[in-house]
């Protein structure tokens, strides 16, 4: 990535662009940061597309933001919520309909290809308006059908093309490469995050028809790949290598990762910023594996009448939750019994959070674990301290960060999970201020910044983040916090 150096007004020309050096009054150096600087912010001029440039629009979305921007008196808070919260829709929503059905790409913003993480994270705040807005419920619809027709396409994927003939960068990755996969890495989360999303677009509608063949053929998918990963019975079929300079572009040992010791939890060769695994039994995934099959059960038994796939989910689920139970916590001289972020089941333990989610910290967003469990608040504490070697604190703010992007540089997205994950109102304001002061001026959150400069920073288009910002200030007021919002100056 490089350096892009902007002067005057910015992001509302640079969002829905594929060409970077298009834009006037850049600087490009040789690092992998974003610095930006701009004049004196206008808050009353939105950084949005203009309405004629946007790929798709929500009346139920637009009501929303100003319903929320009528509530907020801090001028940048409402400019960035109005920003933010419809950027997935406004700059990476490609909808049609094709054989009769709606069908829906979500690019990720700068990078034009559609994961299953990314693409079930940026609609899943939309759900709570899909009641409201017709159009809005049938590009959901349109998601979910293209995430189950993924997954059934290849299991092991983690992103994919819009035209499913289409192959691109990463074609000479060693591993079974298909037409239509723009990124092979096997993460457990691409598939609980579609089954998250068909399952709170089920119980918020009450619309089950997503659930038909492909939702059968993916659910089949899934469980196969879900149990060759236990690794009962050897490696499996999955290897993944690629010639890169990155190490955690790849896997070791030939493309199979390393060893676990097969004792019923599921492997995750990948994390869900992309990275490889260190142990590849990756804890905070499992989490999530156990809710997400326990979903997938009721709805086999609700809607599809199958009672048979309904128990093979419950009991994987079950078996992943008692190993998780076994192998995956750890006592720490300083913070007590907390869970470590991977295991291999021979007894190694990595103790760090990152800040790509499903993490440790986000677990209770994910209702993958009680927020009040006690060895989920010792977690917390641990992951959010000096103690977590991924936790970066500076003169402009702190946060959780990764590999991915490496020293000093922490994610919003680590900010904003702590929020989500807080009881505290005191905490929560912090953590909306600091995503306010860390935004660079530019009135959206980006993938990371320095922390002793947050004028340096990763991605300036990365709609998962932007739209879990509206997500958050939308449970703020939901919940009572209109005040507590208006206090932030």
């Amino acid at each position: 990535m490089r350096k892009i150096i902007f002067t005057g007004s910015l992001l509302a020309a640079l969002l829905g662009m594929n060409n970077l050096s298009a834009i006037n009054n850049i600087r490009l150096e040789s690092d992998n940061t974003t610095v930006i600087h701009q004049k004196k912010t206008d808050y009353k001029k939105s950084n949005r597309p203009a309405s004629k440039d946007r790929l798709f629009t929500s009346s139920a979305v637009e009501k929303e933001i100003v319903r929320i921007k009528a509530l907020l008196t801090n001028p940048k808070l409402a400019w960035m919520f109005e920003n933010c919260f419809p950027n997935t829709l406004d700059t990476t929503v490609r909808f049609e309909r094709k054989n009769g059905k709606p069908d829906t790409s979500v690019y990720t913003g700068d990078i034009h290809a559609m994961w299953l993480r990314d693409s079930g994270a940026q609609v899943y705040p939309y759900i709570q308006l899909a009641n409201k807005d017709p159009e809005l419920k049938e590009m959901l619809v349109g998601t979910i059908l293209r995430q189950f027709n993924s997954i059934t396409l290849d299991p092991y994927a983690n992103a994919f093309y819009t035209d499913v003939n289409e192959t691109g960068h990463w074609q000479s990755d060693i591993t079974d490469m298909k037409p239509g996969v723009h990124e092979r890495k096997w993460e457990i989360d691409s598939h609980c995050y579609p089954i998250r999303l068909a399952y709170q677009y089920w119980k918020t509608t009450g619309d089950s028809s997503v659930f038909q063949e492909e939702w059968l053929l993916a659910i089949e998918s899934i469980l196969k790949t879900l149990k060759e990963q236990q690794r009962k019975d050897g490696v499996g079929p999955y290897t993944f290598k690629r010639n890169t300079d990155r190490a955690l572009d790849t896997l070791n040992n030939d493309g199979k990762g390393a060893p676990v010791n097969p004792v019923g939890l599921i492997v995750s060769s990948f994390r869900p910023s992309d990275d490889a695994t260190t142990l590849q039994f990756l804890v905070p995934s499992n989490f999530f594996a156990v809710t997400s099959l326990r979903k997938a059960a009721e709805i086999l038994n609700t809607v599809n009448n199958k009672p048979d796939l309904a128990k093979e989910c419950s009991s994987l689920a079950d078996e992943v939750e008692a190993a998780l139970k076994k192998y995956t916590t750890y006592n720490h001289p300083k913070y007590g019994t907390i869970y470590a972020f991977e295991v291999d089941g021979f007894g190694n333990h990595l103790l760090m959070d990152d800040a790509n989610v499903p993490s440790l910290l986000a677990m209770p967003y994910l209702g993958d674990i009680d927020i009040n469990d006690p060895i989920y608040q010792n977690t917390r504490k641990f992951v959010w301290s000096k103690d977590n070697p991924y936790f970066f604190k500076g003169k402009d703010g702190e946060g959780i960060g990764g590999p991915h992007i490496g020293y000093n540089m922490a994610w919003p997205m680590s900010i904003m999970m702590k929020a989500f994950t807080s009881q505290d109102d005191a905490e929560i304001k912090w953590c909306i201020e600091t995503l306010m002061k860390t935004d660079a001026d530019t009135g959206f959150i980006h993938e990371s910044f320095n922390v002793d400069d947050h004028y340096d920073f990763t991605r300036a288009w990365f709609a998962w983040q932007n739209t879990l910002f509206g997500e958050l200030i939308i449970k703020q007021i939901n919940e009572g916090r209109v005040e507590l919002l208006n206090s932030i100056k």
